[in-house]
């Protein structure tokens, strides 16, 4: 153990060092000090709705706060909600969340705990899932449900915003915290991690574990990542996240693209270290991309991300691998728009518009907004390029 971190306090201020809440106050050393005093390390609770397949660099930002506990000895436990992804959390919704087949939730469980191990020891993690104890009786749910009030729960600001609005809250919603909270009587949570928008659910679930006869855990919250816009929260239904398992090349590029304004809180958040001091933003988004490319895929690709995103958009070159599509084309041409919207899932109004922006390429050589179809032989064989980052390789059917 670091000399600097052999008392409580020493070891609750590094835990909390960049974290926004630790609450209540003085509870997480008291904690660790009871933890040293009995030599039973703390249960340190984290848990995530498998509502999408991929985990992206904001689940990171609190994944790497479990792997500093895990470094202090602490039992980590990951509670994929099986269950709770069923009903959705509300946190920072202005409407109700989608609701996920049985087979999409077991999906992406399976993807989520096997990219975690990316950014914690999953061998030495206790792994569960919420279903274990929430398919549950209805007597007990009763019992659960005795516990909080309406009235505390329309104090969160998602369900008061809602309610002020006259917008629909469904009762299933309003269970959530409290399952979340029942999450930590059943695994005996000594704390809870989260993100700011989960204060509230941590809070309670303090309450619910009071209710069942348990010790109140303690509570940490981690800033929120803002995405690639640099304002809103990282979020796959938004677009503007880099999942973890995304390929070198893409998490190179996409953290280049970061707004500059954004890369102090990234660093903060994601490096291990600041930005070396007296670097250009350019150039300090580069050492951050190498940095997150190298922690998930390793130095020698990362290595080769960058040399491919010189290769392609600082000496405008074409990428070494490029996805192959066919064509068909009727009477011996191609409709641009009909086969953009087809390769790249965009609707055709959005490819006529890159096209008349000159942001469509044919082999480096950019359509003009008046060649809507173009004959086969052009694009037989050559690369069909949208703005920067996509590519393919065309070849005619038949």
């Amino acid at each position: 153990m670091d000399p600097g971190l052999r008392t409580a306090a020493d070891r609750a201020a590094w835990l909390a060092r960049n974290a926004v809440d630790s609450l209540p106050s003085g509870e997480l050393a008291a904690k660790l000090e009871q933890a040293d005093l009995g030599r039973r390390p703390l249960r340190v609770k984290l848990g995530i709705d498998p509502t999408a397949p991929d985990l992206h660099l904001g689940h990171a930002v609190v994944l790497r706060k479990l792997a500093e506990f895990q470094q202090l000895g602490h039992t980590v436990v990951l509670i994929v909600g099986d269950y709770t992804a069923r009903v959705g959390d509300p946190s920072g919704r202005s409407r109700t969340r989608p609701v996920l087949s049985p087979e999409q939730i077991e999906a992406n469980a399976r993807s989520f705990s096997e990219q975690a191990a990316a950014v914690i020891d999953i061998g030495s993690i206790e792994l569960r899932f919420n279903g274990e104890w929430l398919d549950m009786e209805a007597e007990q749910l009763f019992a659960l449900a005795r516990t909080t009030t309406v009235a505390q729960l329309l104090e969160r600001d998602d369900f008061a915003k809602r309610y002020g609005a006259h917008e629909p809250i469904s009762v299933l919603e309003l269970l959530y915290p409290l399952l979340q909270g029942y999450d930590s009587v059943a695994v005996a949570a000594d704390l809870e991690l989260g993100g700011t928008d989960q204060k509230f659910n941590l809070l309670l679930g303090r309450d619910v574990q009071r209710a069942y006869g348990h010790a109140q855990q303690a509570i940490l919250t981690v800033p929120i990542l803002p995405g690639l816009d640099g304002v809103q929260k990282m979020s796959k239904s938004l677009g503007n996240d880099i999942g973890v398992s995304e390929p070198p090349g893409e998490m190179y590029a996409k953290t280049l693209s970061l707004p500059d304004e954004a890369l102090a809180q990234w660093c903060a958040l994601l490096s291990d270290a600041p930005a070396p001091a007296g670097l250009s933003a350019r150039d300090a988004k580069r050492a951050l991309a190498r940095e997150l490319v190298t922690r998930f895929h390793g130095a020698e690709a990362a290595r080769r991300a960058e040399q491919e995103f010189d290769r392609v958009f600082v000496e405008r070159g074409v990428p070494e691998q490029i996805d192959e599509s066919s064509f068909i084309a009727v009477n011996g041409s191609v409709h641009v728009p009909a086969l953009i919207a087809e390769l790249f899932d965009i609707s055709r109004s959005e490819a006529r518009r890159l096209q008349d922006q000159g942001a469509v390429r044919v082999n480096g050589e950019p359509l003009r907004a008046d060649e809507r179809d173009v004959g086969a032989e052009r694009l037989d064989g050559a690369v069909l390029a949208i703005g920067k980052r996509r590519h393919r390789r065309l070849r005619q059917a038949g």
